[in-house]
Protein backbone atom coordinates (compact mmCIF):
# COMPACT_ATOMS: atom_id res chain seq x y z
CA UNK A 1 0.00 0.00 0.00
CA UNK A 2 1.25 3.44 -0.60
CA UNK A 3 2.42 5.85 1.69
CA UNK A 4 1.05 9.46 0.75
CA UNK A 5 2.99 12.31 2.23
CA UNK A 6 1.78 15.79 2.69
CA UNK A 7 3.62 19.18 4.03
CA UNK A 8 3.47 20.46 7.19
CA UNK A 9 4.84 24.44 7.33
CA UNK A 10 6.76 25.73 9.83
CA UNK A 11 6.00 29.38 11.21
CA UNK A 12 6.38 32.29 8.98
CA UNK A 13 8.28 34.53 10.91
CA UNK A 14 8.99 38.46 9.36
CA UNK A 15 11.70 39.40 6.94
CA UNK A 16 15.02 40.64 7.79
CA UNK A 17 14.84 42.88 4.61
CA UNK A 18 10.87 44.01 5.32
CA UNK A 19 11.67 46.58 7.47
CA UNK A 20 13.81 48.41 5.39
CA UNK A 21 13.03 47.21 1.99
CA UNK A 22 12.14 50.94 0.37
CA UNK A 23 15.12 52.52 1.82
CA UNK A 24 17.73 53.67 -1.29
CA UNK A 25 20.62 50.41 -2.15
CA UNK A 26 24.27 51.28 -2.84
CA UNK A 27 25.72 49.55 -5.96
CA UNK A 28 24.03 48.82 -9.57
CA UNK A 29 20.69 49.24 -8.51
CA UNK A 30 19.44 45.76 -8.52
CA UNK A 31 20.18 45.09 -5.08
CA UNK A 32 22.28 42.11 -6.65
CA UNK A 33 25.28 39.48 -5.21
CA UNK A 34 27.70 41.07 -7.48
CA UNK A 35 30.77 43.18 -6.53
CA UNK A 36 28.80 46.37 -7.16
CA UNK A 37 26.39 45.86 -4.64
CA UNK A 38 27.20 42.59 -2.20
CA UNK A 39 30.46 44.20 -0.75
CA UNK A 40 28.88 47.28 0.62
CA UNK A 41 25.36 45.59 2.00
CA UNK A 42 24.14 43.92 4.92
CA UNK A 43 22.70 40.41 5.23
CA UNK A 44 21.92 38.43 8.09
CA UNK A 45 24.63 36.25 9.46
CA UNK A 46 24.67 32.30 10.68
CA UNK A 47 28.16 32.10 12.25
CA UNK A 48 28.81 28.19 12.89
CA UNK A 49 31.19 26.99 15.71
CA UNK A 50 34.44 26.06 15.04
CA UNK A 51 34.14 22.45 15.75
CA UNK A 52 30.95 21.05 14.78
CA UNK A 53 31.98 17.74 17.20
CA UNK A 54 31.98 20.00 20.54
CA UNK A 55 29.01 20.70 22.24
CA UNK A 56 27.35 24.23 22.49
CA UNK A 57 28.27 25.78 25.96
CA UNK A 58 24.86 25.55 28.75
CA UNK A 59 25.49 29.26 29.16
CA UNK A 60 26.17 30.47 25.98
CA UNK A 61 23.34 32.60 24.29
CA UNK A 62 20.56 30.73 22.65
CA UNK A 63 19.84 30.45 19.24
CA UNK A 64 17.47 28.26 16.92
CA UNK A 65 19.00 25.76 15.28
CA UNK A 66 19.90 26.31 11.38
CA UNK A 67 17.15 24.21 10.53
CA UNK A 68 14.82 26.10 11.79
CA UNK A 69 15.94 29.24 11.06
CA UNK A 70 16.65 28.33 7.07
CA UNK A 71 12.87 26.81 6.62
CA UNK A 72 11.76 29.65 8.31
CA UNK A 73 13.32 32.15 6.73
CA UNK A 74 12.58 30.46 3.33
CA UNK A 75 8.64 30.39 4.33
CA UNK A 76 9.12 34.25 4.11
CA UNK A 77 10.39 33.96 0.84
CA UNK A 78 8.08 31.97 -0.25
CA UNK A 79 5.27 33.92 1.34
CA UNK A 80 6.76 36.99 -1.18
CA UNK A 81 6.12 35.26 -4.28
CA UNK A 82 9.97 34.59 -4.91
CA UNK A 83 9.73 31.25 -6.06
CA UNK A 84 7.79 29.93 -9.68
CA UNK A 85 5.89 27.93 -8.58
CA UNK A 86 4.50 26.63 -5.03
CA UNK A 87 6.28 23.54 -4.35
CA UNK A 88 3.90 22.70 -1.36
CA UNK A 89 1.32 22.21 -3.92
CA UNK A 90 3.02 19.05 -5.44
CA UNK A 91 2.04 15.73 -4.47
CA UNK A 92 4.58 13.34 -2.73
CA UNK A 93 4.31 9.58 -1.83
CA UNK A 94 6.27 7.15 -0.98
CA UNK A 95 6.32 3.82 -3.71
CA UNK A 96 5.89 0.52 -1.91
CA UNK A 97 8.65 -1.85 -1.84
CA UNK A 98 12.05 -2.76 -0.60
CA UNK A 99 13.97 0.56 -0.47
CA UNK A 100 10.55 3.12 -0.61
CA UNK A 101 11.43 5.34 -3.34
CA UNK A 102 10.15 8.71 -3.14
CA UNK A 103 7.64 9.93 -6.15
CA UNK A 104 7.03 13.69 -6.55
CA UNK A 105 4.28 15.06 -9.36
CA UNK A 106 6.34 18.52 -10.58
CA UNK A 107 4.02 19.42 -13.32
CA UNK A 108 5.86 21.87 -15.35
CA UNK A 109 9.04 22.14 -13.77
CA UNK A 110 10.86 21.47 -16.48
CA UNK A 111 9.47 24.58 -18.55
CA UNK A 112 9.89 26.88 -15.67
CA UNK A 113 13.50 26.05 -14.47
CA UNK A 114 16.31 28.15 -15.79
CA UNK A 115 17.84 26.22 -18.93
CA UNK A 116 21.28 24.70 -19.30
CA UNK A 117 23.75 27.40 -20.75
CA UNK A 118 26.66 25.17 -21.47
CA UNK A 119 27.90 22.06 -22.78
CA UNK A 120 26.97 19.05 -21.10
CA UNK A 121 29.94 16.68 -22.64
CA UNK A 122 32.51 18.50 -20.43
CA UNK A 123 32.81 18.13 -16.48
CA UNK A 124 35.18 21.28 -16.54
CA UNK A 125 34.52 24.39 -18.00
CA UNK A 126 35.62 28.04 -17.43
CA UNK A 127 33.24 30.55 -15.71
CA UNK A 128 31.50 32.64 -18.22
CA UNK A 129 29.75 35.98 -16.91
CA UNK A 130 28.03 36.16 -19.76
CA UNK A 131 25.81 33.66 -18.90
CA UNK A 132 23.65 33.06 -15.94
CA UNK A 133 25.71 32.88 -12.51
CA UNK A 134 24.52 33.56 -8.74
CA UNK A 135 25.81 37.30 -8.81
CA UNK A 136 23.25 38.04 -11.22
CA UNK A 137 20.54 36.98 -8.51
CA UNK A 138 18.58 39.54 -5.90
CA UNK A 139 19.67 39.46 -2.81
CA UNK A 140 15.92 39.39 -1.28
CA UNK A 141 16.58 35.53 -2.10
CA UNK A 142 19.12 35.30 0.55
CA UNK A 143 18.43 33.58 3.47
CA UNK A 144 21.73 34.63 5.57
CA UNK A 145 25.78 34.50 4.95
CA UNK A 146 27.23 31.11 6.26
CA UNK A 147 30.49 31.56 8.14
CA UNK A 148 32.97 30.15 10.41
CA UNK A 149 32.38 31.94 13.70
CA UNK A 150 35.64 30.55 15.15
CA UNK A 151 34.53 30.04 18.72
CA UNK A 152 32.89 27.07 20.76
CA UNK A 153 28.92 28.21 19.91
CA UNK A 154 26.89 29.24 17.47
CA UNK A 155 24.92 32.00 16.38
CA UNK A 156 22.82 34.00 14.17
CA UNK A 157 22.76 37.93 13.61
CA UNK A 158 19.52 39.56 11.42
CA UNK A 159 21.65 42.03 10.12
CA UNK A 160 25.82 41.71 9.54
CA UNK A 161 28.39 43.18 7.29
CA UNK A 162 29.86 41.41 4.44
CA UNK A 163 32.80 39.57 5.87
CA UNK A 164 36.04 40.78 5.46
CA UNK A 165 36.60 42.18 2.25
CA UNK A 166 39.52 40.09 1.20
CA UNK A 167 37.67 37.59 1.54
CA UNK A 168 34.46 36.70 -0.69
CA UNK A 169 31.11 35.66 1.44
CA UNK A 170 29.17 32.08 1.58
CA UNK A 171 25.92 32.49 0.71
CA UNK A 172 22.70 30.58 1.55
CA UNK A 173 19.87 31.15 -0.97
CA UNK A 174 16.90 29.95 -1.72
CA UNK A 175 16.32 27.61 -4.69
CA UNK A 176 13.80 29.64 -7.07
CA UNK A 177 12.74 25.76 -8.68
CA UNK A 178 12.89 24.08 -5.87
CA UNK A 179 11.83 20.33 -5.80
CA UNK A 180 11.21 19.72 -2.02
CA UNK A 181 10.38 22.03 0.57
CA UNK A 182 12.57 24.05 2.36
CA UNK A 183 15.31 23.86 -0.96
CA UNK A 184 18.21 25.90 -0.54
CA UNK A 185 21.64 26.83 -2.33
CA UNK A 186 24.69 27.32 -0.63
CA UNK A 187 27.15 29.22 -2.83
CA UNK A 188 30.64 29.47 -1.65
CA UNK A 189 32.22 32.83 -1.68
CA UNK A 190 30.18 33.85 -4.23
CA UNK A 191 32.17 36.71 -5.09
CA UNK A 192 35.20 34.90 -6.46
CA UNK A 193 32.60 33.85 -9.32
CA UNK A 194 34.04 29.90 -9.02
CA UNK A 195 32.88 27.77 -11.61
CA UNK A 196 30.87 23.97 -10.78
CA UNK A 197 34.31 22.41 -9.32
CA UNK A 198 34.61 20.45 -6.10
CA UNK A 199 37.93 21.75 -3.86
CA UNK A 200 38.38 20.47 -0.23
CA UNK A 201 37.88 23.82 1.29
CA UNK A 202 34.44 24.14 -0.54
CA UNK A 203 33.93 20.09 0.59
CA UNK A 204 34.27 21.09 4.24
CA UNK A 205 32.09 23.54 4.30
CA UNK A 206 28.87 21.46 2.71
CA UNK A 207 30.14 18.79 5.51
CA UNK A 208 30.15 22.10 8.49
CA UNK A 209 26.71 22.75 7.08
CA UNK A 210 25.29 19.17 7.25
CA UNK A 211 26.88 18.84 10.65
CA UNK A 212 25.49 22.22 12.01
CA UNK A 213 22.41 21.51 10.51
CA UNK A 214 22.40 18.44 13.09
CA UNK A 215 19.48 16.58 11.43
CA UNK A 216 19.43 13.54 9.92
CA UNK A 217 16.75 14.64 7.36
CA UNK A 218 18.80 17.73 6.36
CA UNK A 219 21.12 16.58 2.99
CA UNK A 220 23.54 18.42 0.71
CA UNK A 221 23.68 17.10 -2.92
CA UNK A 222 26.23 18.48 -5.47
CA UNK A 223 25.89 17.94 -9.18
CA UNK A 224 28.63 18.14 -11.64
CA UNK A 225 28.43 19.19 -14.82
CA UNK A 226 27.13 16.08 -17.41
CA UNK A 227 25.73 14.85 -14.17
CA UNK A 228 22.77 17.30 -14.37
CA UNK A 229 24.26 20.69 -12.74
CA UNK A 230 22.49 23.72 -14.80
CA UNK A 231 24.37 26.32 -13.48
CA UNK A 232 28.27 26.52 -14.16
CA UNK A 233 28.97 28.93 -10.83
CA UNK A 234 30.00 26.88 -7.62
CA UNK A 235 27.00 25.41 -5.35
CA UNK A 236 25.46 23.04 -3.77
CA UNK A 237 21.88 22.00 -3.02
CA UNK A 238 20.28 21.15 0.05
CA UNK A 239 16.93 20.61 1.23
CA UNK A 240 14.34 19.14 4.77
CA UNK A 241 12.27 15.40 3.95
CA UNK A 242 11.85 13.63 6.82
CA UNK A 243 12.11 10.19 5.89
CA UNK A 244 15.00 8.09 4.85
CA UNK A 245 16.32 7.86 1.18
CA UNK A 246 16.16 4.62 -0.59
CA UNK A 247 19.86 4.89 -1.09
CA UNK A 248 20.62 5.06 2.75
CA UNK A 249 18.84 2.36 3.19
CA UNK A 250 20.64 -0.03 1.17
CA UNK A 251 23.27 -2.43 2.00
CA UNK A 252 26.85 -1.83 1.38
CA UNK A 253 30.03 -3.50 1.46
CA UNK A 254 32.75 -2.29 3.31
CA UNK A 255 35.82 -2.57 1.44
CA UNK A 256 39.11 -3.46 3.22
CA UNK A 257 41.92 -0.71 4.20
CA UNK A 258 45.50 -1.41 5.06
CA UNK A 259 46.58 -0.25 8.19
CA UNK A 260 48.26 2.93 7.73
CA UNK A 261 45.33 3.94 5.32
CA UNK A 262 43.09 3.25 8.34
CA UNK A 263 44.61 6.13 10.10
CA UNK A 264 42.52 8.64 8.98
CA UNK A 265 39.40 6.73 10.39
CA UNK A 266 37.62 7.07 7.06
CA UNK A 267 36.15 4.37 5.88
CA UNK A 268 34.66 3.40 2.15
CA UNK A 269 32.16 0.97 1.14
CA UNK A 270 30.11 -0.21 -1.84
CA UNK A 271 26.88 -0.10 -2.40
CA UNK A 272 24.83 -3.47 -3.28
CA UNK A 273 21.47 -4.22 -4.28
CA UNK A 274 21.45 -0.57 -5.39
CA UNK A 275 20.73 0.41 -9.24
CA UNK A 276 23.28 3.07 -9.29
CA UNK A 277 27.11 1.84 -8.30
CA UNK A 278 28.78 4.17 -5.51
CA UNK A 279 30.85 4.45 -2.91
CA UNK A 280 30.34 5.54 0.55
CA UNK A 281 32.86 7.10 2.81
CA UNK A 282 32.10 7.76 6.64
CA UNK A 283 33.88 8.76 9.99
CA UNK A 284 37.08 9.76 9.72
CA UNK A 285 39.02 11.15 13.05
CA UNK A 286 38.20 14.80 11.57
CA UNK A 287 35.52 16.30 9.80
CA UNK A 288 38.44 17.26 7.67
CA UNK A 289 39.60 14.01 6.88
CA UNK A 290 36.29 13.50 5.63
CA UNK A 291 36.57 15.98 3.16
CA UNK A 292 39.92 15.63 2.21
CA UNK A 293 39.08 11.89 1.33
CA UNK A 294 35.83 12.69 -0.94
CA UNK A 295 36.97 15.69 -2.50
CA UNK A 296 40.38 13.99 -3.88
CA UNK A 297 38.01 11.67 -4.96
CA UNK A 298 35.81 14.33 -6.67
CA UNK A 299 39.21 16.01 -8.11
CA UNK A 300 40.30 12.87 -10.18
CA UNK A 301 36.93 12.52 -11.43
CA UNK A 302 36.02 16.30 -12.51
CA UNK A 303 39.69 16.03 -14.07
CA UNK A 304 39.25 12.92 -16.13
CA UNK A 305 36.10 14.04 -17.21
CA UNK A 306 33.45 11.40 -15.44
CA UNK A 307 30.69 13.31 -14.25
CA UNK A 308 29.26 12.25 -10.84
CA UNK A 309 27.21 13.55 -8.12
CA UNK A 310 27.44 13.69 -4.65
CA UNK A 311 25.08 12.96 -1.37
CA UNK A 312 26.08 14.25 2.49
CA UNK A 313 23.77 12.31 4.71
CA UNK A 314 23.62 11.59 8.50
CA UNK A 315 24.93 14.97 9.32
CA UNK A 316 27.96 14.96 7.14
CA UNK A 317 29.23 11.48 8.72
CA UNK A 318 28.48 10.12 5.28
CA UNK A 319 29.00 10.58 1.93
CA UNK A 320 27.86 8.92 -1.16
CA UNK A 321 29.75 9.45 -4.54
CA UNK A 322 27.90 8.35 -7.69
CA UNK A 323 30.10 8.02 -10.78
CA UNK A 324 27.42 8.43 -13.68
CA UNK A 325 27.22 8.14 -17.62
CA UNK A 326 23.44 8.88 -18.64
CA UNK A 327 23.99 12.07 -20.30
CA UNK A 328 26.71 9.73 -22.31
CA UNK A 329 24.43 7.63 -23.13
CA UNK A 330 22.00 9.71 -24.32
CA UNK A 331 23.78 10.67 -26.75
CA UNK A 332 24.88 7.92 -28.16
CA UNK A 333 21.35 6.94 -28.36
CA UNK A 334 21.35 4.25 -25.99
CA UNK A 335 18.61 5.32 -23.70
CA UNK A 336 15.26 3.83 -24.41
CA UNK A 337 12.97 6.50 -25.54
CA UNK A 338 10.17 5.45 -22.78
CA UNK A 339 12.75 6.90 -20.45
CA UNK A 340 13.85 9.65 -22.60
CA UNK A 341 9.96 10.90 -22.89
CA UNK A 342 9.65 10.99 -19.14
CA UNK A 343 11.95 13.69 -19.37
CA UNK A 344 13.59 12.63 -15.82
CA UNK A 345 16.98 14.14 -15.50
CA UNK A 346 18.55 11.88 -13.18
CA UNK A 347 20.69 13.94 -10.66
CA UNK A 348 21.98 13.49 -7.23
CA UNK A 349 18.44 13.87 -5.57
CA UNK A 350 16.88 11.16 -8.12
CA UNK A 351 19.93 8.77 -7.58
CA UNK A 352 19.43 9.11 -4.16
CA UNK A 353 15.65 7.65 -4.10
CA UNK A 354 13.74 11.08 -4.35
CA UNK A 355 12.41 11.42 -7.97
CA UNK A 356 10.68 14.35 -9.45
CA UNK A 357 8.16 13.23 -12.30
CA UNK A 358 6.73 15.51 -15.07
CA UNK A 359 3.88 13.35 -15.98
CA UNK A 360 0.86 12.83 -13.96
CA UNK A 361 0.78 9.05 -16.13
CA UNK A 362 4.16 8.59 -14.94
CA UNK A 363 3.30 9.49 -11.18
CA UNK A 364 0.72 6.68 -11.18
CA UNK A 365 1.96 4.63 -12.26
CA UNK A 366 5.64 4.94 -10.50
CA UNK A 367 6.76 1.24 -8.87
CA UNK A 368 10.21 0.65 -7.61
CA UNK A 369 10.56 -1.63 -11.23
CA UNK A 370 10.14 1.42 -12.61
CA UNK A 371 12.51 4.04 -10.33
CA UNK A 372 14.99 0.74 -10.85
CA UNK A 373 14.88 0.86 -14.77
CA UNK A 374 15.67 4.60 -14.68
CA UNK A 375 18.32 4.49 -12.67
CA UNK A 376 19.76 1.58 -13.27
CA UNK A 377 20.66 3.58 -16.84
CA UNK A 378 22.74 6.13 -15.09
CA UNK A 379 25.42 3.34 -13.68
CA UNK A 380 28.18 2.84 -14.48
CA UNK A 381 29.25 -1.17 -15.88
CA UNK A 382 30.58 -3.05 -13.42
CA UNK A 383 33.54 -3.43 -15.16
CA UNK A 384 34.02 0.87 -15.91
CA UNK A 385 33.07 1.48 -12.02
CA UNK A 386 35.86 -1.07 -10.75
CA UNK A 387 38.47 1.14 -13.50
CA UNK A 388 37.10 4.46 -11.46
CA UNK A 389 37.09 2.83 -8.23
CA UNK A 390 41.00 2.13 -8.44
CA UNK A 391 42.14 5.58 -9.58
CA UNK A 392 39.72 7.25 -6.55
CA UNK A 393 41.34 5.17 -4.00
CA UNK A 394 44.94 6.37 -6.13
CA UNK A 395 43.37 10.01 -5.95
CA UNK A 396 42.57 9.66 -1.90
CA UNK A 397 45.54 8.27 -0.64
CA UNK A 398 43.57 4.56 0.05
CA UNK A 399 44.91 1.61 -0.23
CA UNK A 400 42.99 -1.42 -0.26
CA UNK A 401 44.22 -4.24 2.25
CA UNK A 402 45.67 -7.91 1.18
CA UNK A 403 43.32 -10.99 1.83
CA UNK A 404 45.76 -11.56 4.94
CA UNK A 405 45.41 -8.01 5.81
CA UNK A 406 42.04 -8.41 6.41
CA UNK A 407 40.28 -9.41 9.68
CA UNK A 408 37.41 -11.33 10.52
CA UNK A 409 34.26 -9.55 9.86
CA UNK A 410 36.16 -6.75 8.29
CA UNK A 411 34.36 -7.42 4.78
CA UNK A 412 30.79 -8.01 6.18
CA UNK A 413 27.64 -6.55 4.51
CA UNK A 414 25.22 -4.77 6.63
CA UNK A 415 22.03 -2.70 5.88
CA UNK A 416 21.83 0.71 8.08
CA UNK A 417 18.66 0.61 10.25
CA UNK A 418 16.04 2.69 8.49
CA UNK A 419 15.37 6.39 10.69
CA UNK A 420 12.48 6.67 11.94
CA UNK A 421 10.32 9.64 10.88
CA UNK A 422 11.03 12.85 13.52
CA UNK A 423 7.88 14.14 15.47
CA UNK A 424 5.45 16.34 13.87
CA UNK A 425 6.84 19.95 15.16
CA UNK A 426 10.37 19.65 13.97
CA UNK A 427 9.57 18.04 10.33
CA UNK A 428 8.01 19.44 7.01
CA UNK A 429 6.68 15.91 5.70
CA UNK A 430 4.43 13.48 7.70
CA UNK A 431 2.96 10.68 6.73
CA UNK A 432 -0.34 9.82 6.60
Amino acid sequence: MEMKLTIRRVPTVVSNYQEDADKPRAGCGRNCLGHCCLPVSKLPLYAFKANPAKPAQEDAASTKSLVNILLAEWEDRMARGLFRYDVTACKTKVIPGNLGFVAQLNEGRHLKKRPTEFRVDRVLQPFDPAKFNFTKVGQEEVLFQFENGAGDDSYFLNNAPITAADRAPNVVAINVSPIEYGHVLLIPHVLDRLPQKIDPESFLLALQMAAEAASPYFRLGYNSLGAFATINHLHFQAYYLSVPFPVEKAATHKIPLSEDTRKSGVTVSKLINYPVRGLVFEAGNTLNDLANAVSSACIWLQDNNVPYNVLISDCGKRIFLFPQCYAEKQALGEVSQELLDTQVNPAVWEISGHIVLKRRNDYEEASETSAWKLLAEVSLSEERFEEVKAYIFTAAGLVQADEEEVSEGEEATYTPVPVAPLPVAEGCLVLQ
